[in-house]
Parts: structure tokens; C-alpha cells; sequence
């Protein structure tokens, strides 16, 4: 797991004289560049983000990042003030790969939402590391996060919800994609460890589950009816990718019943 905000690598100290009331890589004065730097700090975020990406979380530490680099500690710091900051850019990095609603998306809200969505959704787990760690950074300041924010609020502030339903909308469209991808992410780098498929998984789980859910008439119902509709031809394996992205989907679609109601229920009243 990453280390916590405050370790010995740099600790954020918002009560220290001169320091902003939320410490962030985002508000701190940026040190003046060299005449020719051979570090960035854009190339640390890059390779950062490569680290993370080969070795997860757990990995990652100011130290070790330097070793790559071939930069000393003096060299790291004068770019990224601690491990807490450099989270906050590799954070905001993989927020730049989400897509952003096109101006004209308030005509179809609805369609631009699911497809922020499910990009959202793509992106987590291309990087299954970032889950945990969005936590850590709490508000995120940075620039991508803030672009994308403020284009979702955009596009449903002109659909025409009110800009207080817009920003809770947003915040409920994310919050459902975070915790349907979280789990997903931290499944699919369980099986990467154990050097499984989603589809050996299924294969392996389906005796056990059938075991398991014998008394709960239900529940066994329920698993039997799922395992025959995606049942595959070849192999007769489930398609253990398709029906956890109908999942994610199916529940995603409900959402946003409830929002168009809300909408067209204000739209009633107003």
C-alpha cells in the first residue's frame, strides 16, 4: 500500500508559516528553471506514472523513483516537494486521459454522460493504482480534474439542471463510477498477481459458488439464470469482461433515469 500523507519523504505542514491552508502541488510557487535543467518536472509525473503502472502502488517512493531517473534526492526535490505532492500529479496526469464532453453535448446530456462514464471507467483501469490513491489527495486542485469537472457541470447546468442539482449530479455520476471501478480494479490486480484471466476465475468459481448458494434458493436461482445468459459458445465459459461492464452499465443507466426524472420533474415545476 502507498505510504500515508505525512511520511518521512516530505510531510505536508499546513500550519507552517507561509504555507497555503491546503498544501498542494497546485498552489505551491513554482522554483525558477534552470538555464538548461536536466530533470522536469513533467518527466518525474511520466516516469512516475510508468512505475506505477509496472509495479502498483506499493512501489512507489521518492527513492525509488530517483534510482530511475538516475537523480539524486537534491535533484527530485527541487521539483516535487514531497510524495504527497508527486501523488497529486500522477493523479491529475491520469485525469488528463479522461474525455472531455464536447460543447455541444447539453444536446444529449444524457449519451455525453454514460460516455464520460465509461471513459472514467476505461481509465481507472488502465491504472487500476489510482483508486487508493485518490483519497490521499482529497480536493484535487489540479488542472485536468478541474477542466473536467467543470465541462460536466457545464454540459448539464445547460441541459438544464440548476447549477446546485448539476454539481450534485456530477458528483453522483462519479462517485458511482469510483466505487463500481474500485472494486473491479483491485479484482482484476488480485488475478494479474496470480497470473489469471477474469475467465480462469469464472471457471474456478462456479462449482464453489453452486456449493455455496445450495440453501439460498434465490441466490442459486439467480447465479444459474446469469451463467446461462452469458454462456459463450466457444469454451461455454462465461464472458466474465462483458457481464461485469453490462453490470457497471445496467446500474449506470438507472442513474441516469433518476436524474432525467429530476430534471423533467423541475422543468414541471418551474
Amino acid at each position: 500500500m502507498p505510504e500515508s500523507p505525512g511520511n518521512a519523504e516530505g510531510s505536508k505542514n499546513p500550519g507552517a508559516p507561509g504555507e497555503p491552508v491546503i498544501p498542494s502541488a497546485w498552489t505551491r510557487p513554482r522554483r525558477p528553471k534552470r538555464e538548461r535543467p536536466t530533470l522536469s518536472r513533467d518527466h518525474i509525473v511520466t516516469e512516475a506514472v510508468r512505475l506505477l503502472d509496472e509495479e502498483g502502488a506499493g512501489a512507489l517512493s521518492m527513492r525509488r523513483l530517483g534510482a530511475r531517473l538516475n537523480a539524486g534526492a537534491t535533484s527530485m526535490y527541487a521539483h516535487v516537494a514531497s510524495k504527497d505532492e508527486l501523488i497529486e500529479l500522477v493523479v491529475d496526469r491520469v485525469y488528463g486521459e479522461m474525455e472531455i464532453p464536447a460543447p455541444d453535448a447539453a444536446k444529449d446530456w444524457r449519451t455525453a454522460a454514460a460516455r464520460c462514464a465509461h471513459d472514467v471507467r476505461a481509465t481507472i483501469l488502465r491504472h487500476p493504482w489510482i483508486a487508493p490513491m485518490l483519497g490521499e489527495v482529497g480536493v484535487s486542485l489540479g488542472p485536468n480534474s478541474l477542466r473536467l469537472n467543470e465541462s460536466m457541470l457545464a454540459m448539464l447546468h445547460t441541459a438544464g439542471f440548476a447549477l446546485d442539482r448539476a454539481d450534485h449530479a456530477v458528483r453522483i455520476l462519479f462517485a458511482y463510477v469510483l466505487g463500481m471501478t474500485t472494486s473491479e480494479a483491485a479484482w482484476l490486480t488480485m488475478l494479474a498477481r496470480g497470473g489469471r484471466s477474469p475467465e480462469d476465475w469464472t471457471r474456478e468459481a462456479w462449482p464453489a459458488i453452486e456449493q455455496a448458494t445450495r440453501d439460498y434458493p434465490l441466490l442459486s436461482r439467480r447465479y444459474t439464470e446469469s451463467r446461462r445468459y452469458t454462456e459463450q459458445a466457444v469454451g461455454g465459459l462465461p464472458a466474465s469482461a462483458d457481464v461485469v461492464h453490462d453490470n457497471f452499465d445496467y446500474g449506470l443507466q438507472w442513474l441516469l433515469d433518476g436524474l432525467e426524472t429530476r430534471l423533467d420533474a423541475d422543468a414541471t415545476r418551474a
